[in-house]
């Protein structure tokens, strides 16, 4: 079974940003191998509309049963906003919260970033994690690329 790795924003940015490109780009051709199966979002596709063309059109360029798409449902902005309540993060990433809360429920086997403030920072994974094992979810792995 191939693996569902959640991305954010900052993944399909990473692919043409020098620090990050070779590696985003390896990410992309473990998609591209049928090796995994992105997870998308519609917050994801909100969050590309003002984003340079070239990073807006990136997954326009593969196929689309490489990919799973999830919406942001009710549950999910609950979940984000106690993320936010219990101080894991402050109320400016809401939306990043969004984007764990929507891979936690649909229980995605990675979330992917570049994100290391809000999202890939361990502290911040010990706090998502402990909301969620207390709320009844599973705990997220959240990793970057080169994880």
């Amino acid at each position: 079974m191939k693996q569902r790795i959640y991305i954010d924003t900052s993944i399909v940015g990473g692919y043409f940003d020098e620090e990050f490109r070779e590696t985003t780009i390896a990410l992309f051709q473990r998609l591209v191998a049928d090796e995994v199966i992105f997870v998308i979002s519609d917050l994801l596709d909100l969050e590309l509309i003002n984003a340079p063309r070239n990073v807006r059109e990136l997954l326009g360029n593969f196929s689309v049963d490489k990919f799973e798409r999830i919406e942001l449902t009710e549950e999910a902005v609950k979940l984000a906003n106690i993320y936010v309540e219990e101080k894991v993060v402050g109320k400016t990433s809401l939306e990043d919260c969004r984007h764990i809360a929507m891979a936690t429920i649909n229980k995605v086997d990675v979330l992917a970033s570049w994100n290391f403030k809000h999202i890939v920072n361990l502290n911040r994974i010990k706090g998502y994690n402990s909301v969620n094992l207390r709320l009844g979810y599973s705990m997220i792995e959240i990793r970057s690329p080169k994880d």
